[in-house]
C-alpha cells in the first residue's frame, strides 16, 4: 500500500491529507478482503467514518487524516498476513485488528494474535483473540504461577484449559488437575441428592463442559478413569503435593486466604500452576475476605509469578456482554463515590454534634 500527503485549506488553517492505495495480490479473492456482501469493508468504514474508502477492481484506496490513512493502510497490511496463512478474516477479526492497531504500543502485530494457534481439536481451533489474551498465553508458557484476572467471557478458564491440554498432549506434563471452591453463587441448593461427586457436579460441570470442547468426549472418561485428567473440588487438595502436573483453579474470587495459601502451597516439582477468576464476583459470606483479592497485596513482584489482568475490551463473547460489564463498573464506581461522600458527611456531622455538645450550645435560637 502506497501512501501520499496533500496540504489542503480549511479555514484559516492547514491541514495535511492523506491518500493511499492498497493492491490485493491476485492469488486472493477480493471477497477474502472486503467479506461476503462487502461485511468487512462495512466494519472499517464504520470504525473510520471520516475516511473515503474505495474499491477498485483489486485495488483500494483511503483519502483523509494522515493518521487514519496510516492505520487503515496497517490494517490491510495484517489482513493479507492473516489470509497468507490460510486463516479466513471475520467481522469479529477485523475490529479486534482495528482495537489492536489503535490501542496497542506497536510491539505486536494483530496478524501475530490472531494466527497464535494453541489448540486445534475436532475441526475448530483455538487461539487468542485480543493482545491481552495472547499476554495471558505468553505468561503461561514463561511462569510457573500464572494469575488470569478479568470478567467474564475473556477466555481466563478456556485459555488455561486449551494451554493444559497442549502440555498433555506435547508430554510436557503427565496429568491436569482441575479444581474450583464448591461455593454457592447466591443460590441455596439446598441438600442435593445422590452421591458426593453427583452433590459437588454442578460446580465442576463448567470444566466439563470445557473439556468436552478440547478432547475427543470418548477419551475423557478413559482419562479421568486413569487420572490423567481430575477434576475435584478445592478441598479434595489439601494435604497433596502435585508433581508433573498442569493445575488450573477456577473462580479463585470465592477463595478464602487461607485456601488460597493451601493451594498454591500444593505445587510440585514439573508443574505449573494457573489461578482464574473475577473479583467483581465473589460469593463468599459476608465479610469473608477474598483470597484471589488478597493475594495480590502478597504475591506480587515475586519471581515466577506473574499476575494477567484482562478486561471487558477483552471479552469474546456477545458484544452486549463487554458493554454489561462496563455497565457495572461504572455503576460500581458511582456507589463507591456515594459511599465515601456519605462516609465523610457522617463523619462531619459527628465532629460538628461533638463542637457543640462541648460548647453546651445547641445552635437553636434561645436557648
Amino acid at each position: 500500500m502506497t501512501q501520499t500527503s496533500t496540504p489542503r485549506a480549511v479555514g484559516e488553517a492547514t491541514a495535511a491529507e492523506a491518500t493511499a492505495r492498497f493492491t490485493v495480490p491476485a492469488k486472493h479473492p477480493m471477497v477474502t478482503v472486503l467479506g461476503s456482501g462487502d461485511s468487512l469493508l462495512r466494519v472499517i468504514e464504520q470504525a473510520f467514518p471520516a475516511t473515503d474508502i474505495h474499491v477498485r477492481g483489486n485495488e483500494i484506496s483511503a483519502a483523509g487524516d494522515p493518521q487514519e490513512v496510516a492505520l487503515i493502510q496497517r490494517l490491510f497490511d495484517e489482513m493479507m498476513l492473516v489470509l497468507r496463512t490460510g486463516q479466513p478474516m471475520t467481522e469479529d477479526a477485523v475490529e479486534r485488528a482495528i482495537a489492536m492497531l489503535r490501542g496497542g504500543d506497536g510491539a505486536e502485530s494483530p496478524a501475530s494474535v490472531l494466527t497464535q494457534n494453541i489448540l486445534s481439536s475436532r475441526g475448530r481451533t483455538i487461539r487468542p483473540k485480543t493482545l491481552n489474551q495472547k499476554h495471558y498465553v505468553d505468561a503461561i508458557d514463561r511462569h510457573t504461577v500464572v494469575f488470569g484476572i478479568g470478567p467474564a467471557g475473556t477466555g481466563k478458564t478456556y485459555l488455561a484449559m486449551a494451554k493444559a491440554v497442549q502440555a498433555l498432549q506435547s508430554k510436557q506434563v503427565n496429568r491436569i488437575i482441575l479444581t474450583r471452591p464448591a461455593v454457592e453463587a447466591g443460590e441455596r441448593l439446598g441438600f442435593l441428592p445422590g452421591t458426593l461427586y453427583e452433590k459437588i457436579d454442578p460446580y465442576l460441570r463448567p470444566l466439563y463442559d470445557a473439556l468436552h470442547d478440547m478432547l475427543d468426549p470418548d477419551s475423557i472418561p478413559r482419562l479421568m478413569a486413569a487420572g490423567t485428567i481430575e477434576v475435584a473440588p478445592l478441598a479434595y487438595m489439601r494435604g497433596r503435593t502435585l508433581n508433573d502436573a498442569f493445575i488450573i483453579l477456577d473462580e479463585a474470587q470465592n477463595t478464602n486466604p487461607e485456601q488460597m495459601k493451601m493451594f498454591l502451597t500444593r505445587l510440585g516439582f514439573e508443574s505449573k500452576i494457573v489461578i482464574t477468576g473475577d473479583v467483581t464476583q465473589v460469593d463468599l459470606p459476608g465479610g469473608t475476605r477474598s483470597g484471589l483479592r488478597q493475594v495480590q497485596e502478597i504475591l506480587t513482584g515475586v519471581e515466577d509469578v506473574h499476575f494477567s489482568r484482562l478486561t471487558s475490551s477483552d471479552v469474546v463473547r456477545h458484544k452486549l456482554v463487554g458493554r454489561i460489564v462496563d455497565a457495572y463498573e461504572r455503576f460500581d464506581d458511582r456507589e463507591r463515590e456515594r459511599a465515601e461522600q456519605d462516609s465523610r458527611t457522617g463523619r462531619g456531622e459527628s465532629a460538628d454534634d461533638g463542637r457543640r455538645d462541648r460548647s453546651g450550645r445547641t445552635g437553636r435560637t434561645g436557648r
